[in-house]
């Protein structure tokens, strides 16, 4: 498909302190990443019209983006990231007509304060609102803009408690690094527990379902569980440090010993265990 990075859309609120994003990096475990969004693909009821209106909230590489064009390939669906490096990447493989007749585009926006334009039957978001604080305060403005019989459905990392988070966070706040990366590893304190979300849209008038899911993931090759934070939750530490090689070669080796020591090598690869949230809340008809 054809490159279209859309330049209108929602303002665009850029920050120093924003991660900059490695498409490639993001990637390297695509197949387990992608698992829980189709796993709440699959529990997504009928939407209300057809062709459907979707957003993709935190679209990223676009990958999940095309899973939604499978289920519903006539939509228009439009992904929304601030990362312009994964919107380049989105938008160079999949940007353009659908199989169905549909449309999938992309837009620069920050879901601190994205606010739609348009009714849509159906907001969706894979992995992205854990780094939105105060993201649930955004439910009512979007769940507002659904047609009624809307979904809004997203699922987030719940493993923020994981050994893989805590030994980030306390080497952030050593004394060598505390100066330079203090707070960089515990930005997370915003994520809600289900009954949270639950709450959030039971007040909301939504029938919803919130649940959760821990997978036993198999990670393979030398250092997976550094590989697989590199692409995220390493991302905000590697932006601060910048072009400091050695400051950079320094905490990963540190962070690696560590890592190692908490998630062990078997004989057939690197058990991590990883907790998700899910959450679905569909608009009165």
């Amino acid at each position: 498909m054809h490159s279209d990075i859309a330049s209108a859309g929602p303002v665009v609120h850029t920050s120093p302190s924003a991660p900059t994003w490695d498409p490639q990096q993001y990637l390297r475990h695509a197949g387990h990443r992608a698992r829980p969004f189709l796993d709440l693909l699959t529990r997504i009821p009928e939407l209300p019209t057809r062709p459907a209106r979707i957003a993709d909230l935190g679209c990223g590489p676009g990958n999940v983006t095309a899973l939604i064009a499978e289920r519903w390939p006539e939509a228009h669906i439009t992904g929304y990231d601030l990362s312009p490096e994964m919107l380049h990447r989105a938008s160079a493989e999949y940007a353009g007509p659908t199989s169905g007749g549909g449309l999938l585009d992309f837009h620069r926006a920050d879901l601190a304060d994205w606010l739609p334009e348009k009714p849509y039957d159906l907001i969706v978001s894979n992995a992205a609102l854990q780094w939105v604080p105060g993201h649930a305060g955004s439910f009512a403005a979007w769940i507002n803009a659904l047609r009624p019989g809307g979904t809004f459905a997203f699922q987030i990392p719940g493993n923020f408690n994981a050994p893989s988070h805590r030994l980030l966070a306390d080497l952030c706040d050593t004394p060598r690094w505390r100066a330079r990366l203090a707070g960089h590893g515990a930005r997370y304190v915003h994520i809600l527990e289900p009954e949270g979300y639950l709450e959030r849209f039971t007040e909301l008038g939504c029938d919803a379902d919130v649940w959760e899911t821990t997978y036993h993931q198999l990670l393979e090759g030398p250092d997976p569980v550094l590989d697989w934070v590199k692409g995220t939750a390493l991302r905000p530490v590697l932006t601060a440090l910048g072009d400091d090689e050695e400051a950079v070669a320094a905490f990963i080796g540190e962070y690696r010993t560590q890592l190692r020591r908490a998630y062990p090598q078997g004989p057939r690869g690197t058990v991590f265990p990883f907790r998700r949230i899910f959450a679905l809340a569909r608009k009165e008809a």
